[in-house]
């Protein structure tokens, strides 16, 4: 059955036009009655009804009960139908990754966590990263022919309108979408991961009706999300949120981009890592110092742990990391005067330790009068923001126009 509303979808008929927007309705607004979608769609009740009465009986709408009201008739409520169609969504961290299946409504049904996986820019992780998806499809209790789309996270520079990669995976001419589309045999899309966890955060996280947003992504690298009056900013190319590249040191310091100086040089989970490896080999001492003595490769998930036991050099180095993002977070309030910034990614699970530091410094570098209405708070979503973001927006990129 959705595979049909996909082929009226692709003909572009002004009825299909009418139904994306009516499910994109139901997407941004959970349950609604007739009445209200008629006003929202600006097209007439009894065309609104012919619609969902169609689409009710094809099996995409359910009725959700009656709206109370204090007098005269109640109306129904109409909500998306859980189980009219299925899609997955694919977080690639730096050395493992999460994935997971929403239901048509967008409830995670699903998922898998912390997948091994070696994220590396060759023809062979690309193929094992395929066939990762298609042993979790195997493993879903649902039927697969009802998989409508697989969005995929990737790091660095993307453009989702056109499917192309340029940071990893781009081993052809073709779009990367179009390749993975091959290989797995389902409808496939890509996202910068940033810009999934910013969609994540704002549909299931710490967003209250804000609509000017600033989304921090300190994990590995560095980059945000921007959310303005309510729709994610992309940019010309889809590469906007590049926070990261901004130079701001006169370090020496090789970023992976290839120029030197580079902001995610600083403060990123990298530039931690680093810092904590050059700092135990001057002798200071750590929790982490067996492991690096030992040649372990470590992760973020080692340095947050120590930082939980209340190791000092982690403690140092992550605030330290708050207090240099801090001073240009200031830098994007005085230009963007958002409504929230949320601090996502890896290091956000420090909480206070980087949260702290960040807001003196935005405090100390950022005009009193922009930054006064600005919030700033720590993921809601935490580290399975890009997940649930991913999940999100493989359904969304099937009904509406995602910007």
């Amino acid at each position: 059955m959705p595979h049909l509303l996909l082929k009226e979808f692709e003909k572009g008929s002004k009825n299909s036009l009418i139904k994306k927007r009516i499910i994109t309705h139901y997407i941004q607004n959970g349950c609604s009655t007739i009445t209200e979608l008629s006003k929202e769609l600006d097209l007439s009740v009894p065309t609104v009804t012919k619609f969902i009465d169609e689409m009710c009986g094809n099996g995409y709408l359910n009725v959700y009960g009656k709206l109370e009201t204090n007098g005269g008739r109640h109306p129904n409520l109409y909500g998306l139908n859980p189980e009219s169609g299925y899609f997955i969504g694919v977080d690639i961290k730096h050395s493992s990754l999460h994935i997971g299946v929403v239901n048509f409504r967008g409830d995670l049904i699903d998922k898998k966590l912390d997948v091994p996986f070696k994220n590396a820019n060759t023809k062979e992780s690309l193929d094992a990263l395929a066939g990762i998806i298609q042993k979790f499809i195997k493993t879903l209790s649902i039927n697969s022919e009802k998989i409508l789309n697989i969005n995929i996270n990737i790091s660095g520079r993307v453009n989702p309108a056109s499917g192309y990669s340029y940071s990893i995976f781009n081993f052809e001419e073709r779009p990367l979408a179009e390749v993975l589309r091959e290989k797995l045999g389902y409808n496939v899309t890509i996202e910068n991961d940033t810009r999934a966890m910013t969609y994540g955060e704002y549909l299931q996280g710490n967003v209250h009706g804000e609509k000017n947003i600033i989304f921090v992504n300190v994990s590995w690298g560095l980059g945000i999300g921007i959310i303005v009056d309510g729709r994610i900013y992309t940019g010309k190319s889809g590469f906007a949120g590049e926070f990261g590249h901004v130079v701001s040191y006169d370090n020496e310091v090789l970023c992976h981009c290839g120029k030197k100086g580079c902001l995610e040089t600083e403060a990123s989970g990298s530039a931690l890592i680093r810092k904590l490896m050059e700092r135990e080999a001057n002798g200071e001492i750590s929790l982490l110092s067996s492991r690096i003595r030992e040649k372990n490769a470590l992760t973020l998930k080692d340095v947050i742990a120590a930082t939980e036991k209340d190791d000092v050099m982690c403690i140092d180095l992550i605030e330290d990391i708050g207090n240099n993002l801090g001073k240009h977070i200031a830098g994007l309030i005085n230009i963007l005067n958002p409504e929230l910034v949320i601090i996502g990614g890896a290091l956000s699970l420090t909480g206070d330790y980087i949260l702290q530091p960040i807001k003196t410094a935005v405090r100390k570098y950022s005009l009193n009068l922009v930054n006064r209405d600005t919030t700033i708070v720590i993921s809601k979503l935490g580290d399975n923001a890009g997940l649930i973001g991913s999940c999100l927006i493989s359904r969304s990129r099937m009904f509406e126009e995602f910007k």
